[in-house]
């Protein structure tokens, strides 16, 4: 992998993180694209680059994570994602991110499901507005719902959107809830895969991993105020027509 790699993955990475449509599938996707390998160090570096978009949540909201209430309800929506990503760490590393066809299949058939959902989704004026007011049961089913996002081209962000509004809460408030959700999950996970595979990394690649991590973080600040701003006044359907889009293109044209 190329430093000019990294920047390109970085960039992917930064813009596709919190949008509903799977960054994780994305990299992938670029990575064939750019004809890097399929190495242990690619693996691990498509999870843990994510980690700088992370960051770029804790720069934007580092006053949510003085909140109590919003940190006790973040640590219950986590509780099923750790649980599950912990147990299925190695279908996942081994299985799922060798799997172009994996990536393909989510980003269609999770296009298609967006665009249903969006259709016949009506938002009630009653939904909760307020993050600290989301309860216990709600976060846990959040959390649950995000874990279906371990299968690349799923999207954490999308599952976990769409499973808050059908839960009754406001789009911009899940939106808001993803984004601080992000943090202990991806903390979670690029530390989980860092710590077992960090002797493994050469110096240049260690360079490599850096150079993503902070292209991705400055680019994720402008992708996080870009979807603020899109949902107060947009559906996802335009992302789901783009998934499909981008699936179809890739099954004719590259796989």
């Amino acid at each position: 992998m190329t430093f000019l790699d990294s920047i390109l993955l970085g960039i992917v990475e930064g813009i596709t993180e919190f949008l509903p449509v799977s960054s994780t599938g994305h990299l992938i996707l670029a990575s064939k694209l750019l004809e890097i390998p399929q190495t242990e160090f690619l693996k691990a570096f498509e999870i843990a680059i994510q980690l700088g978009a992370i960051f770029s949540v804790v720069f934007l909201y580092w006053k949510s994570f003085l909140d109590i209430e919003i940190l006790k309800r973040l640590a219950v929506a986590f509780i099923p994602t750790g649980v599950i990503g912990f147990l299925l760490y190695g279908i996942v590393k081994d299985v799922f991110l060798e799997s172009g066809a994996v990536v393909l299949w989510t980003l269609l058939l999770g296009g298609i499901a967006l665009i249903v959902f969006e259709l016949f989704h009506r938002e009630p004026e009653e939904n909760i507005e307020d993050v600290a007011a989301i309860s216990y049961l709600q976060s846990a089913l959040i959390g649950i719902f995000q874990s279906v996002a371990i299968i690349p081209g799923v999207s954490r962000s999308a599952a976990t959107i769409i499973g808050g509004l059908l839960l009754g809460i406001r789009r911009v408030t899940i939106v808001e809830f993803s984004f601080l959700l992000a943090v202990p999950t991806m903390f979670a996970a690029t530390g989980y895969d860092i710590a077992k595979n960090a002797s493994l990394f050469s110096t240049d690649q260690t360079m490599a991993l850096g150079i993503g991590f902070v292209t991705s973080f400055a680019v994720a600040l402008f992708a996080i105020k870009f979807l603020l701003a899109y949902v107060r006044t947009h559906s996802f359907i335009p992302f789901g027509v783009y998934r499909i889009a981008v699936a179809l293109l890739f099954f004719l044209f590259v796989f």
